[in-house]
């Protein structure tokens, strides 16, 4: 059920680890995965918020970690697990 509704009110959206490099996207949300996460809280204060452009740039050389994601000009190197919290929708 809490699927089916993400879909209906989101679209497709994708998880931000799962962007292919310089694919242009669009952030819908960050997904809270504890019920007071920090790590969400922060990333939003760093500007992952809905509707702001963001592209991987780069995946690091062993096991794809950290992931190089940039917002406007700024660049940010996240871990997997923090940018699974990020969910985008491609631009079209």
């Amino acid at each position: 059920m809490y699927i089916m509704r993400m879909i209906i009110d989101h679209g497709f959206c994708m998880r931000l680890c799962d962007l292919m490099p310089f694919t242009p996207a669009v952030i819908e949300y960050v997904e809270d995965v504890l019920e007071q996460d920090p790590i969400a809280k922060r990333l939003r204060e760093l500007g992952f918020v809905h509707g702001e452009a963001v592209s991987l740039v780069a995946r690091g050389p062993v096991g794809a970690d950290p992931l190089m994601i940039q917002i406007g000009f700024t660049r940010f190197a996240l871990r997997r697990a923090e940018a699974h919290r990020v969910h985008v929708n491609p631009a079209s």
